[in-house]
C-alpha cells in the first residue's frame, strides 16, 4: 500500500482496476496477526488506563485463532465465506468487546462480498460500510463515543469518496488509512460514552482509545503493511 496521501487517481479503465482475490485477503489476515502480536503490550498499556488491560492480549488470542483456522480452510476460499468465518471464529475465541464487534464487522463485510471470487473497489466498499455499521449495532455506539467506530467509520467514508472519484483500491485504501488515523487521533480529545471508559468520566479525556488503534493497526496490515 503506498504512503497515505489525499490525491485521489483519475478515473481508471474498471478492467484494470486491481482487485482482492482470496490469497490476497489470506495474506492480509496473516499480517494482522503478526501486527497484533508485535503491538499487544503497548494496546494493553493503553488498555489498562480506560478498560480492563487485555485488549492487546484477547487479540493475539483471537488472531492465533484465526491463524488456526487458515490452516484449515482450502486456500480457494473465497473472501466472503473466508471473512464470514473468520468473523465467527473471533467472535469464539475472543474475550471482553473487541471479538464481538471485530467478529460482526468481518462477518457483515462477508455478506456483502457473497461468493466472489475477488473484490473491486465499488465492493470493497460497500463492505467497509456494512461493517462499519454493523459495528455500531452491535456496540450501539457512533462516531465520537471513543470506539472503534471512530477509526473505522472515517476509513469507511473515505475509501468510498475515493472510489467514486475514480482511484484505484490502493490509492483508495490508502486515503481510507489516511482518515482512519485522523479518527484514531481524535479519540485522545473525546469523553467515551461507550464501555468501560466510561465509569472514568473526564478522566477518559486525554487518552487514545485502545480499540481505535488496534482498528488502524489491522487496517493498515490489511493494506499491505
Amino acid at each position: 500500500m503506498p504512503s497515505p496521501s489525499t490525491t485521489v487517481a483519475p478515473p481508471t479503465d474498471p478492467d484494470a482496476v486491481p482487485r482482492i482475490d482470496a490469497l490476497a485477503l489470506r495474506a492480509g489476515l496473516e499480517r494482522c496477526g503478526r501486527v497484533v502480536a508485535r503491538h499487544a503490550s503497548m494496546l494493553t498499556r493503553l488498555d489498562t488506563v480506560l478498560g480492563d488491560g487485555d485488549h492487546g492480549d484477547n487479540l493475539v488470542i483471537g488472531f492465533r485463532a484465526v491463524d488456526e483456522l487458515l490452516a484449515e480452510l482450502p486456500a480457494e476460499t473465497p473472501p466472503g465465506d473466508l471473512l464470514r468465518a473468520v468473523g465467527h471464529r473471533l467472535v469464539a475465541a475472543v474475550g471482553g468487546a473487541s471479538g464481538p464487534l471485530y467478529g460482526t464487522a468481518c462477518i457483515e463485510a462477508g455478506f456483502v462480498a457473497g461468493g466472489r471470487p475477488s473484490l473491486d473497489g465499488p465492493t470493497m466498499a460497500a463492505m467497509f460500510r456494512a461493517a462499519a455499521d454493523g459495528l455500531a449495532r452491535r456496540g450501539r455506539s457512533q462516531p465520537g463515543d471513543k470506539t472503534i467506530l471512530d477509526t473505522l467509520s472515517p476509513t469507511a467514508a473515505a475509501f468510498q469518496a475515493a472510489i467514486d472519484a475514480g482511484a484505484g483500491v490502493d490509492v483508495a485504501w490508502a486515503a481510507a488509512c489516511q482518515a482512519g488515523a485522523g479518527g484514531m487521533r481524535s479519540t485522545r480529545d473525546l469523553l467515551a460514552r461507550r464501555g468501560l471508559a466510561m465509569r472514568l468520566g473526564d478522566r477518559s479525556v486525554g487518552h487514545l482509545d485502545p480499540g481505535a488503534v488496534s482498528c488502524l493497526l489491522l487496517l493498515i496490515a490489511l493494506g499491505g503493511r
